[in-house]
Order: C-alpha cells, then sequence, then structure tokens
C-alpha cells in the first residue's frame, strides 16, 4: 500500500466498512446492546457494560509523545496503528480515543482520526457531528447558564453578586468575537446586564467532568459540585443550588455511552470525550477506557499533547480518579521533530543532519525519564517520515539504546498495522514483563502549592514556581477546602517551560503561574501559566473555506 499519493479522506473513503453490528460481534457485543446510530457507528448499552464488570481487565497502553512541533509527530496515528498492529499479531486489541473538536477542524488543525493508512472510520462523521456527544455538552452547559441568568433576573434568592458570576458560556467553534461579551442588553425583560463571554466547548468543566465520572450517578454528583459564582461575602453558589445537576445530567445521559467505530482494517476503536489537554487532562473518558478494558485483552489510548501535558495528567489525574494502572507507554517521536528541538527550522526539516537528531534528543530522553518515573516501561515509536534517512534513524535508535530502552521504526501511515508489528511485538514483551511499579507523581495529602511545585520541577526541569501575591493567597485560600485536589497544569505544549520557543529540554527555568481556577465538579485545579486561550480563533486561512461538497454530494476538503 502507498498513501502518497492519497489523501486520508480519499483513503478512508475507498475503504468498504463494516456494519457496526459485524464490529460489535467482535467484542462480544450483542446487536441489542448497540445503539446504532446509521451502519457504520453506534453507542454501547450500559447494560451491557455493567454484565462485564466482572472480567478481568486488559493490559492498558499508553501512547504518548515529545514535545509536539508543526511539523506534527502522528500520535494519534500511532495510537490507531498500534491497534491495528496488535490485532494483526492475534492479540485481542481495542483502541480508545478522544472525539474530535468542531473548532480544530474548521481551523488550522484540520480532522483527528488518524491519518494514511492508520485512521478509525467512518471519518467524516467522527470529525463531524458524529454522534452529537459535543452538541449535548455544549447543550448542559448552555442550560447551567441560562438557569444562572434567569435565577438573578426572577429574586436572586441565593444573592449572586453578578460581577462575581464565573461560569461562561460555550460554543463548538473557534470564534474570537465571543471570549468577551456583554450579555442582558436592551432593558430590564432581557436580563440583568452584566460581562459574560465563551469558551470553546471542548475546554468546559462539563466536558471534564463527563471523562473522569465513573457512572451516571458520580457524573450528577460532580455536575452539582460545580461553582457558578460567588455572592457579595464571597460564598460560593452551586450548580445544585440551582437544582441544575439533574436536568444537565438529562441532557448528558446518551452521550455518556460510548461510542463504538473501527479502523480501517476492521478493528474495533471507542471514542468517547475529548477535554482540552491543556486547560484540561486531554484524555478520553473514564468510562470508555474502562469498558475497554473489560472487553478486550490489550487497550491502546492516548493522552494530549507532549509527556509533559498530556502522560503526567493521564497518571495523575484519570489514573488516580480511575484507579488505573497502566502497563506500557509508548513515546512517539519523529526525526524532524527531533531535528526542529534541535535547532533546524521548519522550512529544512528535510535536509538530513544526524547532529541537529542528536542535539535535539535531549527532549525525547527527558519525556522518556519522565514517564519511567512513574514506575511504567518505555518503548520508543519512531514514526517514519519519507525525507528521514537511514543514518538519522540509526541515530535515534543507537541514542535510545543509551537509555537502556528500545526504538522501533514505524511505518502504520503508508503500511497500516502492517507497518507497526514489531512496535506491536515489543508492548506485548513489555506488558507482560511484570516491570511495572506504578506509582503518583504526588500525594493527595501534600499541600497545592508543593503539588504545583513538585510537577514543575519533576516534570518540566523548572528551577523555582513563582506567583503574585494575589495568585499565593488564592491559592491559600482553596487550600482549606479543596487541599485533596489534583493539579491540572495549563501552559504551552511546545516547551517544557511556559516559552513555547524555548525548545530541546531546558532547565532551571522559572514558572510563572498567572491564574489559578477552581474545577470543583471536576475535582482539580487549573493552574494557568502563561496565555492560555479558551476560545482560539480561525487562522487567516481556515481549513473551513476548503470544505465542500462536490458534484455526488460527498465531502471534499477534511483531511
Amino acid at each position: 500500500m502507498n498513501a502518497m499519493h492519497k489523501t486520508d479522506i480519499e483513503i478512508a473513503r475507498s475503504t468498504e466498512l463494516q456494519n457496526i453490528s459485524i464490529v460489535g460481534e467482535k467484542l462480544g457485543i450483542p446487536e441489542s446492546a448497540l445503539h446504532s446510530y446509521g451502519h457504520y457507528k453506534g453507542k454501547i448499552d450500559f447494560q451491557f457494560l455493567s454484565s462485564r464488570d466482572a472480567n478481568k481487565p486488559g493490559k492498558l497502553i499508553l501512547v504518548t509523545a515529545m514535545s509536539p512541533t508543526p511539523a506534527g509527530e502522528g500520535k494519534t496515528t500511532t495510537t490507531v496503528g498500534l491497534g491495528d498492529a496488535l490485532n494483526k499479531i492475534d492479540k485481542q486489541a481495542l483502541i480508545c480515543l478522544r472525539e474530535p473538536s468542531l473548532g480544530p477542524c474548521f481551523g488550522m488543525k484540520g480532522g483527528a482520526a488518524g491519518g494514511g493508512f492508520a485512521q478509525v472510520v467512518p471519518m467524516e462523521d467522527i470529525n463531524l457531528h458524529f454522534t452529537g456527544d459535543m452538541h449535548a455538552i455544549t447543550s448542559a452547559h448552555n442550560l447551567l447558564s441560562a438557569l444562572i441568568d434567569n435565577h438573578i433576573h426572577w429574586h436572586n434568592e441565593l444573592r449572586f453578586d453578578s460581577r462575581r458570576v464565573t461560569w461562561r458560556r460555550v460554543v463548538d467553534m473557534n470564534d474570537r468575537a465571543l471570549r468577551q461579551i456583554t450579555i442582558g442588553l436592551g432593558g430590564p425583560g432581557n436580563g440583568i446586564v452584566r460581562e459574560g463571554g465563551f469558551d470553546i466547548t471542548v475546554a468546559s468543566e462539563v466536558m471534564a467532568i463527563f471523562c473522569l465520572a465513573n457512572d451516571l450517578q458520580d457524573l450528577e454528583r460532580r455536575l452539582g459540585n460545580i461553582i457558578v459564582g460567588y455572592t457579595r461575602d464571597k460564598a460560593p453558589i452551586t450548580a445544585r443550588e440551582l437544582k441544575a445537576d439533574g436536568p444537565m445530567t438529562v441532557l448528558l445521559k446518551d452521550a455518556f455511552m460510548p461510542n463504538l467505530v473501527q479502523t480501517l482494517e476492521h478493528n474495533p476503536a471507542l471514542i468517547h470525550g475529548g477535554p482540552f489537554a491543556n486547560i484540561a487532562h486531554g484524555c478520553n473518558s473514564i468510562i470508555a477506557t474502562r469498558a475497554a478494558l473489560k472487553m478486550s485483552d490489550y487497550v491502546v489510548t492516548e493522552a494530549g499533547f507532549g509527556a509533559d501535558l498530556g502522560a503526567e495528567k493521564f497518571f495523575n489525574i484519570k489514573c488516580h480518579n480511575a484507579e488505573l494502572e497502566p502497563d506500557v507507554a509508548v513515546v512517539v517521536a519523529t526525526v524532524r521533530a527531533l531535528k526542529m528541538h534541535g535547532g533546524i527550522a521548519k522550512d529544512n526539516l528535510v535536509d538530513p543532519d544526524v547532529n541537529a537528531v542528536t542535539r535535539g534528543f535531549s527532549n525525547l530522553e527527558r519525556h522518556v525519564k519522565n514517564v519511567q518515573s512513574f514506575g511504567v516501561p518505555v518503548v520508543v515509536a519512531i514514526n517514519r517520515f519519507p525525507s528521514d534517512t537511514d543514518d538519522e534513524i540509526a541515530i535515534t535508535k543507537t541514542l535510545c539504546r543509551g537509555l537502556g530502552i528500545e526504538a522501533i521504526e514505524c511505518t502504520h501511515w503508508s503500511n497500516g498495522g502492517a507497518g507497526a508489528v514489531n512496535l506491536a511485538n515489543a508492548v506485548v514483551k513489555l506488558a507482560n514483563s511484570n516491570l511495572v511499579e506504578y506509582q503518583s507523581l504526588y500525594e493527595n495529602s501534600l499541600s497545592l502549592w508543593k503539588k504545583i511545585e513538585t510537577i514543575a520541577k519533576s516534570i518540566y526541569g523548572a528551577g523555582e514556581i513563582i506567583a503574585d501575591q494575589k495568585v499565593r493567597d488564592q491559592i491559600r485560600e482553596y487550600q482549606q477546602n479543596y487541599g485533596n485536589f489534583r493539579i491540572c497544569m495549563a501552559k504551552t505544549q511546545y516547551s517544557f517551560s511556559t516559552d513555547p520557543k524555548l525548545l530541546g529540554a531546558p532547565n532551571q527555568h522559572v514558572v510563572p503561574i498567572r491564574e489559578v481556577r477552581l474545577a470543583a465538579g471536576a475535582e482539580f485545579l487549573v493552574v494557568v501559566c502563561g496565555d492560555i486561550m479558551t476560545m482560539p480563533g480561525l487562522p487567516m486561512n481556515p481549513s473551513a473555506q476548503d470544505i465542500h461538497l462536490n458534484s455526488q454530494g460527498e465531502i471534499n476538503g477534511l483531511f
């Protein structure tokens, strides 16, 4: 197979898909337990999932990566390719991914369903409306927004200070004009005039809760704990006090069932939930991952961005909440990314440069050591691109051997599962080696400030963390009632530091904390370092301009 002259959507469209009931049969799911959304996607019934609770869980494999670059590393592509490869060597494997957001799809990033011959399909559906989960989360979030302003309009028995309403609105689209708005204009009948704003749906705390809840009861409990604003005395007001938790849960009930689709090689995949990897924890839902572990021998999942953000939150937030113990971590690397971290400009990455690969290896090395610090065995997947030379691949493997780990060249983008068979064999060997001594980076009992400091120093290589007195006071205040919460760091994905231009593996840098946000329902403290956008804007030439229907009624331009 050769993907060189075909776009992702052309490859996806040329594959004859299996009916979703046939895909479900591979996992022992009867047709009666699948809520079909057309022929090729479906939701798995809660009753069936409960019937599998007694099953012995499979092996959990995390796919993460070195610090991302504009050149692209192919983490999702590797996740899909590895899942296909495990099935190819006769291991029952199931892939767990996040749901893509419409905003990036129509903006700069494009789709998020893998690429080449390592994709989940139907890719048009997955990247667009899918099964409506994003819309359900948007509706639940905005129902709470409407209830807040309605409460203030009619009687305000909870004594909201309209200046201190913290709950914003969301939309699943990149729209910078909505970041900061004024609502309630037009007279008394339109409510109280106050400032507000929109975030993108995947940045909503409802999305984070959706992916961290263990069941519908836990979902409702967490939704009720959301803090939506404060009184003039600065006492918190929750969604439960507004009686919003019940109707929000009702809106999310069907969405909360995991979505089943397939890969190009007809292997099953669960795609469910999609929280931001900066402002939230960047992992698919706990309920989907747990379901996968009870239905298969190997579960391949991923976490957003590089290991400093995605893997750290996967281990410290998701695994901690769900009491999961990962068996193997795959760190995706590319020669192009290594060269970029070695000081080569994006336009020159196709030029062979073994020395630049060597210089940039410091970034991959720190990611590997960070993952190993959680007690999880590591293998590096070198996602090979056509411009990579044999010498560049060879030096990467040699440098990895110097760390005592194996680096395996993969060609799943062009060859599907067959291009990742060697990686699959290495993963199986590690998963069954009893080398796992999994541990979290910090205990709940550690103070919030110390938790932040531990992440910054241990994972980022920072020398210290700093914050204004106002931020320090806020953290001290949160310590009283939320001291056992986990920490969700929000910083640039491009560097270990808070400076996106500081590549490689910087040491002894300073991590400035700009603000902290309490996510009482998600049960973590968001620590914002630098300028983090919760409502992205569209680029000068957004991808949306190239997306259209052709004369056959097919979607063109979606990649």
